[in-house]
């Protein structure tokens, strides 16, 4: 079990790779303990997935950390976010960017995230109850966007609100079994490259998964045979 912030900044970020120093620093000043369980307060700092209500989770720092960095924030960005949860990767974006636009479909984690980073003093974020698949087209286009749960391909919706030059970073995959997608738009399109193995919930919505039972192969979806 990791103690304390500073052995979760400097042993399973810095030591693994992370070398962004205002990420690494964001890590010391975001505090994980406010966004975990209360139950789960003493593992805070470990570097694993933590349960929290309706099926969701918070994901580990290390896979926070690393996706924040493959976005390349220098502090004037527009950032969408799908999967708002506990707030936690919220937080480290609003402390990273400009804006923060994020989504969530679970009204519970919703109200519950937005509560929580307003009491923590966050001012530059706008929060959305809805299907992220389809992102927040009243505020595109987007410097960037980051989605924290797993989709069997990069829905259109997004990849068409984010600008010239932005970057997407996803995980793509089937249920079991993703790959993070670091995404740059280039000429319209999206230049992508695979950045490690992952795992994580679901994407649910029209331009993602369309339900929990869904495996990604089509068979619960209208119109595919």
């Amino acid at each position: 079990m990791t103690e304390t912030i500073d052995d979760m900044v400097e042993y399973d970020l810095r030591e693994r790779g992370i070398k962004d120093a205002r990420v690494l620093d964001v890590f010391r000043r975001v505090d994980r303990k406010h966004f975990v369980p209360e139950m789960d307060r003493k593992r805070a700092y470990d570097d694993r997935a933590l349960i929290l209500s309706h099926g969701q989770t918070i994901s580990q720092p290390y896979m926070v950390a690393l996706m924040t960095e493959a976005l390349q924030l220098s502090g004037t960005e527009k950032v969408l976010e799908i999967g708002t949860g506990s707030g936690y990767q919220t937080a480290v974006l609003a402390s990273l960017a400009s804006d923060v636009f994020t989504v969530e479909r679970i009204e519970f984690l919703a109200t519950t995230a937005e509560d929580r980073l307003l009491d923590l003093g966050f001012k530059n974020i706008r929060y959305f109850l809805g299907d992220g698949s389809r992102g927040w087209t009243d505020h595109a286009p987007y410097d960037r966007i980051i989605v924290t749960a797993a989709t069997p391909k990069i829905p259109q919706p997004l990849i068409d609100q984010l600008n010239e030059g932005g970057i997407l970073v996803v995980p793509v995959g089937p249920p079991l079994s993703q790959e993070l997608v670091v995404a740059t738009k280039k000429n319209g399109k999206l230049e992508e490259r695979r950045a490690l193995e992952c795992l994580f919930v679901k994407l649910i919505g029209s331009e993602g998964y369309r339900s929990e039972a869904d495996d990604g192969s089509g068979a619960n979806r209208p119109g595919v045979r």
